[in-house]
């Protein structure tokens, strides 16, 4: 799995499903965990056996070749700031970037001693709050800080699952808590799932969803003027869609009122094509020069979501948009990379801050959504086409 995780075959399209991405999508984003594992698993039966025998060799040669690649993903997962710090200046300017004080060793270690764990003790959580009457498709979690917010910015996150599976217990954890840590106010919503909905049905759960928002926030310390939409893979597609076509903007499919547009948007291993049959099922159908300012962060190895389509969706919008596109490709970087706490997750989370204080601060110097966007591939550093 090491070996594959590496390198994984891409498939020529994106796909709800590809085996090498349900084989290598953790141990990508948790290489100190498969390092445990391989250590409970192959030290013990080398300690036993006979050393110097052909079977030995075979297990020694075999746990140093994983160890070495699993020690290769955590280096490669470091590559993710540099290329999420050139594409923040890139399109907002260099002062988007915040120059962080040194925290210490306590992320890594945290990383290390508690690989699967985003909860904090700064933070609760409100559970299985009701939008809608739709059962549980209409439930949400809201996350806020333990000691009380006021006037708190919102992040709502919508779930992936190719629109049939899926929760909002899973995907971006460590987002929600990291920014509801810092005085957010988060909220992680279910929408309706299964075959037999239109994606106009699911639309309508977002938009439910900034409404009740909007309507229950201040309950909670949330402002809610200041609205931010992400999603992970069809979450990202809703997240776009909704903001695209809020607050009556152009394109927007059923002429339905959903208030004042949302602040921005950040998409993460977002699938933005075709979501049913509908010509109107993407957020394609829907750009517009006002659209908001979006964060668009895609991995360069996503066996599910090619990176070319999400690099195409960055691009058609940045075109129309007078707004920025900011587009990162992230070198060896899987689909789902939001689940766990990670080297790689914490640099996006950093990037997350970066992006949402620049569209809150109303600075608008940077340079314009024409010199954003930038193309980048696993194999071309420099970002050319």
């Amino acid at each position: 799995m090491t070996l594959l995780a590496l390198r994984p075959p891409r498939p020529r399209r994106s796909t709800p499903f590809t085996l090498s991405f349900f084989l290598t999508f953790l141990i990508n984003e948790q290489p100190f965990l498969g390092l445990y594992v391989l250590a409970a698993g192959a030290v013990p039966p080398l300690l036993a056996g006979e050393t110097g025998t052909l079977s030995w060799w075979l297990g020694a040669g075999t746990a140093a070749v994983t160890a070495g690649g699993l020690l290769v993903l955590a280096v490669r997962a470091r590559t993710a700031r540099p290329r999420l710090t050139a594409a923040l200046r890139q399109a907002l300017g260099p002062s988007a970037v915040v120059q962080r004080r040194r925290r210490g060793p306590w992320p890594i270690v945290r990383l290390m001693v508690l690989p699967l764990i985003s909860y904090r003790f700064d933070v609760r959580r409100v559970a299985n709050l009701r939008y809608g009457d739709a059962g549980r498709g209409h439930l949400l979690d809201v996350y806020a800080p333990r000691a009380g917010a006021a006037n708190a910015p919102v992040l709502v996150y919508l779930h992936g699952g190719g629109f049939r599976i899926g929760s909002k217990m899973i995907g971006a954890r460590p987002l929600l808590y990291r920014l509801a840590g810092r005085g957010w106010v988060c909220v992680s919503a279910n929408y309706r799932l299964g075959g037999r909905l239109d994606y106009a049905d699911r639309l309508a759960d977002v938009r439910q969803v900034v409404r009740w928002v909007r309507d229950n926030g201040a309950a909670y310390g949330a402002d809610p003027s200041a609205v931010f939409l992400a999603g992970g893979s069809a979450g990202a597609h809703l997240a776009a869609t909704t903001a695209l076509t809020a607050g009556g903007a152009p394109g927007q499919p059923d002429g339905e009122e959903t208030g004042p547009p949302v602040a921005g948007v950040i998409g993460l291993y977002g699938y933005y094509g075709q979501a049913d049959a509908g010509a109107d099922s993407t957020p394609l159908a829907h750009l517009h020069p006002d659209a908001p300012p979006f964060l668009v962060v895609h991995g360069a190895l996503d066996t599910l979501v090619l990176v070319e389509d999400a690099r195409h969706f960055a691009s058609e919008l940045g075109r129309v948009s007078t707004q920025p596109v900011v587009y990162a490709e992230l070198p060896g970087t899987q689909h789902n990379f939001d689940f766990f706490p990670s080297l790689r997750f914490h640099a996006v989370i950093d990037a997350v801050e970066d992006f949402t204080a620049w569209v809150r601060s109303g600075d608008a110097a940077g340079p314009t959504h024409r010199d954003a966007a930038p193309s980048r591939r696993e194999d071309d550093p420099g970002g050319h086409p």
